[in-house]
């Protein structure tokens, strides 16, 4: 093994390692990345995995991003001549693992580019400069040589459109780039620690896979007409060799309860135009913090039309991101089968990708309006590239259409519970607190009661935190906060300033005294007292996150103050 380092702002190394007969791993280690995709936070950092196999012939899969392309261009110098490599299979061409595709085309100028048909048109655009290729389709096969017998399976939405799975028949070894992988920087090539690993492996599959689980379900059982696995090559984090398949089950399980979901929005968008695909992984991320599910669609694909129709007119709620101007017929078709077959009482939300000169919202709006759609947010302009509070304005829009659909159901389940039972729960009383937190430029807070120490050393207490609440993004493994305790008989301005529903994006603290903390976050200049605190571990309470906190630093502002206590009448809803 070889280990490569470069001293930056941020850490970053190559790791080089054998994985299998003639298979050489080249991981490009990113251990001090914190976000991705946006409002995707990151604990543990990331990996961009990328291969070589050797047979007669030689296949590189995918490349890395373009942040380390000095290491890792160097690195699989190190290995092989670049001209001595015959194919480069491009497992889709997100920039995180296509990013030094250019750079390998002008190393090896005769290289061949094998991908799905999306990927070379999505590449063609990316690279622009002529290239050989090879199209494959599912169960084409690629003969490198002495039993390296490549087999492709197409794995379109996982995550983008232009997905391929590739297996090598020799090495019993699955490349499949995003899918079964995880966020996770560490120093182990492989599974050894699933317990180390499970929470990112979920984490990164209900943020990236979850909103195709019908998607992953069809990937699954074509990964079930391959021989025997014993490996998948992920594109990033450890790659799974000791828990195929615990791992591989899980998929199946969080997929096949994903698509029996009650309530399903269906977010319909544009990939290729600004930033159109953050914009609606953010409203994507808002939309499941609700429980409710989500089918994306890259309207860039030329989707059919018989099956969008079906989609659009099962769905409780709706999201369009307008593309720029276009005379795309393709676009323009699905934009109006989508408008053809909305029905009354959906929710609608649009915004705009970012792209520059984006076709009209309001217009198309006002026709979903006049089909008796219920608009769940006003429409999301954008007229800067967008920001950190641009994608937190996204998120918090797709909470509150997912609320607005489940509404009926969630008044159902207040009344689910016994007379009795839910008054008696209810005399569970609580403190009240006011949590504050800032990340970078995001700034948030929320009123909570469910407070309770739980520790002397280190000195720590956990607090419930709805799952979809929208501070809840600021509240991973590693965040800072700040925990505000009100005064009895001087928090009512406080309580009902927070307890109000602030529209999506809106200023918590507008009209609020407040002072920076040491972390950054506001303290409440009305408040009895304030702890600064970082989140150390989060429980999953199917509605909640329990999460553990520890205390470094606070202040009482009067002594003689109590703290203010909150009693409830029933406890089964706030």
């Amino acid at each position: 093994m070889v280990a490569l380092t470069e001293r930056t702002q941020k850490r970053l190394t190559i790791q080089i390692t054998d994985i299998a007969t003639d298979t050489t791993a080249v991981r490009s280690l990113d251990w001090d990345r914190d976000r991705f995709d946006i409002e995707f936070g990151l604990q543990n950092g990331t990996t961009y995995n990328s291969f070589l196999i050797r047979g007669e012939k030689t296949a590189l899969v995918d490349t890395s991003h373009e942040k380390f392309r000095h290491l890792y261009l160097d690195a699989v110098k190190g290995l092989i001549d670049f001209q001595k490599i015959d194919y480069l299979i491009i497992s889709h061409t997100e920039p995180d693992h296509s990013g030094l595709v250019k750079d390998v085309l002008q190393l090896a100028p005769e290289i061949t580019v094998v991908g799905s048909k999306v990927a070379i048109q999505f590449l063609e655009n990316l690279v622009h400069t002529p290239f050989k290729r090879l199209i494959v389709k599912n169960a084409d096969k690629l003969d490198l040589g002495n039993g390296h017998e490549l087999e492709f399976v197409i794995a379109p939405n996982l995550h983008w459109p232009d997905t391929i799975f590739t297996f090598d028949h020799k090495t019993k070894t699955l490349y499949t780039c995003d899918a079964f992988g995880l966020h996770y920087c560490s120093d182990d090539i492989f599974d050894e620690n699933l317990e180390a690993i499970s929470p990112d492996y979920q984490y990164y599959y209900e943020c990236l896979m979850a909103p195709n689980a019908r998607s992953v379900l069809s990937a699954l059982k074509r990964m079930g007409e391959l021989e025997k696995i014993n490996m998948i090559a992920t594109g990033h984090g450890p790659l799974l060799l000791h828990n195929v398949d615990e791992l591989t089950g899980r998929y199946l399980t969080w997929s096949q309860t994903q698509t029996k979901a009650e309530t399903t929005v269906g977010v319909f968008y544009v990939s290729e135009y600004g930033a159109s695909d953050r914009l609606a992984a953010a409203l994507l991320h808002g939309i499941t913090k609700a429980g409710v599910a989500v089918e994306m669609v890259d309207l860039g694909s030329n989707p059919d039309l018989q099956e969008l129709r079906e989609l659009v007119s099962r769905v409780a709620g709706i999201v369009v991101g307008m593309p720029p101007v276009t005379n795309d017929a393709n676009i323009q078709g699905a934009l109006g089968t989508i408008l053809g077959s909305a029905k009354e009482k959906q929710a609608i939300g649009i915004f705009e990708t970012g792209g520059g000169n984006d076709e009209p919202t309001y217009p198309l709006l006002n026709k979903f309006r006049a089909l008796g759609l219920h608009v769940a947010f006003p429409v999301i302009e954008i007229r800067e590239t967008p920001t950190e509070n641009t994608y937190k304005l996204c998120e918090e829009a797709g909470t509150d259409l997912a609320q607005w659909v489940t509404r009926d159901k969630s008044i159902k389940q207040m009344k689910s519970l016994g007379a009795d039972l839910d008054k008696a729960l209810g005399r569970i009383s609580g403190g009240l607190y006011i949590i504050t937190a800032k990340k970078n430029d995001v700034k948030s807070a929320m009123l909570a009661s469910w407070v309770a120490q739980a520790s002397f050393k280190p000195l720590g207490f956990s607090v419930a935190v709805a799952k979809d609440r929208a501070i809840e993004s600021l509240m991973q493994v590693g965040d800072k906060f700040v925990l505000n305790v009100l005064e009895e008989g001087n928090y009512q301005g406080l309580m009902k300033h927070f307890l109000k529903r602030f529209a999506p994006g809106a200023d918590r603290f507008e009209g609020v005294r407040t002072q920076p903390a040491q972390n950054g976050a506001p303290i409440l200049a009305d408040a009895l007292a304030y702890m600064e605190c970082e989140v150390t571990s989060r429980l999953d309470a199917v509605d909640h996150w329990i999460v553990y906190c520890t205390v470094y630093a606070g202040r009482v502002s009067k002594p003689e103050g109590l703290t203010a206590v909150h009693h409830r009448k029933v406890g089964n809803h706030y």
